[in-house]
């Protein structure tokens, strides 16, 4: 916990976010169950009427916070940051583990229409990756510290070894004739106990030792909104040399739950952002994001 109460800056972020995100609401709350889940069910309040019609849909006031900026319109862009998650998701359903004041735990919601959606997870790893560490400048820049894995994750290597420093989470719903997509972000600030996590656990102090919550927002929200406006105009391959620089899993031998590639060597990523993998009698197979879970293999460091 915090020796003094956070200051998130609402205002600032909401003033520096606002032209790339018109209507925009920032909300900061000390304590909810899930970011992602309060506003899927904002969104879904919206009658059918008012989102065909185009109108702003009138919903319930805000329960969770005295909010800066908050409109009574579920579709407008919304930031809500959240103190302490009590039941945060991850991917398939799994728990986020996140400490008051350690983390950092965020939900944006946002109207999308990319022509594609796929490799969405990985664009918005690699805004956050290079956010937080910038990448090398230079062909001989050293290797980043801050890797992407496979879909939706955030690493911090040590040598060829890595622990889980964050996680994202990206819900859609769909809202008359729109579609607004809730990003959803866990990130840990400050060192705490790993529990019971099988990826280890990796922090922001350990790249910046001044890093607070609320400081890694403000230096993460921006690049986000333009790495999600930028993937909605050019889809993923805008975003691929970025991300094949930080693919944790390219080259390693992984194991997977897809009942035909259970293990084999990672190869990349596709031109929509699928897993490929080198199985053992040399076939390369396709792994979609949301199908599977991949780990690395027990001696995984070892190039395959």
């Amino acid at each position: 916990m915090p020796d003094r109460p956070l200051r998130w800056g609402a205002e600032a972020l909401w003033e520096q976010l606002t032209p790339q995100l018109p209507g925009l609401s920032v909300e900061v709350v000390a304590r909810i169950s899930s970011t992602n889940s309060a506003l899927l069910e904002r969104a879904r309040i919206v009658t059918p009427a008012a989102t065909d019609e185009g109108d702003l849909a009138q919903v319930r006031r805000s329960v969770e916070s005295t909010a800066f900026g908050r409109r009574a319109a579920d579709l407008q862009p919304c930031l809500l940051v959240a103190e302490h998650q009590t039941h945060g998701r991850g991917r398939q359903g799994r728990l986020w583990q996140a400490s008051p004041g350690a983390s950092l735990t965020f939900s944006l919601a946002l109207p999308l229409a990319p022509l594609d959606w796929s490799g969405l997870s990985l664009a918005v790893g690699v805004a956050l990756a290079d956010a937080l560490d910038p990448p090398p400048s230079g062909p001989d820049g050293h290797r980043p510290r801050l890797m992407v894995k496979w879909p939706n994750d955030l690493w911090l290597m040590d040598a060829e070894t890595g622990r889980k420093l964050g996680g994202i989470l990206i819900e859609t719903v769909a809202a008359g004739s729109r579609r607004l997509a809730v990003v959803g972000i866990g990130i840990n600030v400050l060192p705490m106990s790993p529990g019971d996590a099988a990826t280890g656990f990796a922090c922001v102090q350990e790249i910046d030792p001044d890093a607070t919550a609320p400081q890694v927002l403000a230096r993460v929200a921006k690049p986000l909104v333009e790495g999600l406006r930028r993937f909605e105009r050019e889809g993923f391959g805008d975003f691929a040399d970025a991300f094949a620089r930080r693919d944790l899993l390219r080259g390693r031998r992984v194991r997977t739950t897809h009942s035909d590639v259970p293990e084999g060597c990672a190869e990349g990523v596709s031109a929509d952002g699928s897993l490929l993998v080198r199985t053992p009698d040399g076939e390369l197979r396709t792994v979609s994001s949301g199908e599977v879970s991949v780990r690395l293999q027990p001696g995984g460091e070892a190039p395959c």
